[in-house]
């Protein structure tokens, strides 16, 4: 399985109470799906996916699938804790249709976590899953950076794809693509880097961004295949304070309230996660509006 453009870990909308608005969901997709996005991820960091049920992930699942057409890629964030835990979530989304999935290196026991445990993890989850799996590596998030030595084996096995870079560091980005596999693909997974990373060969990126600038993120490898190279720079430039405003900056309410402003149904945060207070929407309201249009 290789990947191709720009993929949305999707948001995931919630009704004040807290339940999951599924009509929402359902609109976002099919608004994403006419956005000429290279696929979809469903329980992404995103996608609030730490706060989720495993039936409201496998609903989610479902409904994306069901209102994508059926050649687009529908992928699933899969990583638990336990490595029998990772096979059986990932196995029960691919009976519902999702194509590949994006497994989270376990960190709870962050000081275990060595690289003969990662690899004894990523091989024994390949092994025996149904549909491909894609390293995510998110060091932001886990406080593990998974090393060199882990991808060259890893990028070997016949079941492991690929792998999502989120550490937002072009050096290591070049280093990992000299030693792993040739039919590895390594992906980025922020916006900040997306033109540097397509002009060292990267073909894909799974970021914030494109929930809610899924046209402009695209357009940025577009004008760079085309030739228009200071054009895709000029719009990349626009994007990065966008992109840090709604990841590092305001983060997922930030993200959210951003898909708002561009006529996606958001909802609110899951708790404890807190909405973005009045003033902190003014300074975002600020940001948003170098933002270009679709």
């Amino acid at each position: 399985m290789t990947f191709k453009g720009v993929i949305p870990p999707m948001i995931t909308p919630f009704h004040e109470n807290g339940k999951i608005d599924f009509e929402a969901h359902t609109y976002n997709v099919n608004r994403w799906s006419g956005a000429g996005l290279g696929g979809m991820l469903v329980m992404g960091s995103n996608s609030e996916a730490v706060f989720l049920s495993e039936n409201e992930k496998l609903d989610l699942v479902k409904i994306t699938v069901d209102n994508t057409p059926e050649d687009f890629a529908v992928l699933a964030g899969t990583g638990m804790e336990s490595t029998i835990g990772t096979i059986d979530l990932t196995n029960k989304v691919a009976a519902k249709g999702a194509v590949g999935a994006l497994v989270l290196t376990p960190n709870f026991y962050k000081g275990h976590m060595t690289d003969g445990a990662l690899i004894a993890h990523f091989t024994e989850v390949a092994d025996q899953t149904a549909i491909p799996i894609l390293i995510y590596n998110v060091p932001k998030y886990t406080g593990i950076n998974v090393s060199k030595k882990v991808v060259a084996e890893l990028s070997q096995h016949p079941n492991i794809t690929g792998m999502k870079d989120s550490s937002g560091n072009i050096g290591q980005l070049v280093q990992l693509q000299a030693i792993a596999a040739d039919d590895f693909q390594i992906l980025t997974g922020t916006a900040s880097i997306w033109l540097p990373a397509l002009q060292l060969g990267v073909e894909a990126a799974i970021m914030a961004l494109a929930n809610c600038a899924p046209e402009a993120c695209v357009r940025v490898q577009s004008l760079y295949e085309a030739g228009e190279w200071k054009a895709a720079e000029d719009l990349y430039r626009l994007l990065v304070p966008v992109n840090h405003a709604v990841t590092a900056g305001f983060g997922i309410a930030g993200l959210k309230y951003a898909c708002a402003s561009n006529g996606y149904e958001s909802g609110f945060v899951r708790s404890p996660l807190s909405e973005l207070s009045n003033g902190q929407k003014e300074e975002l309201d600020a940001i948003l509006s170098h933002l270009p249009t679709p």
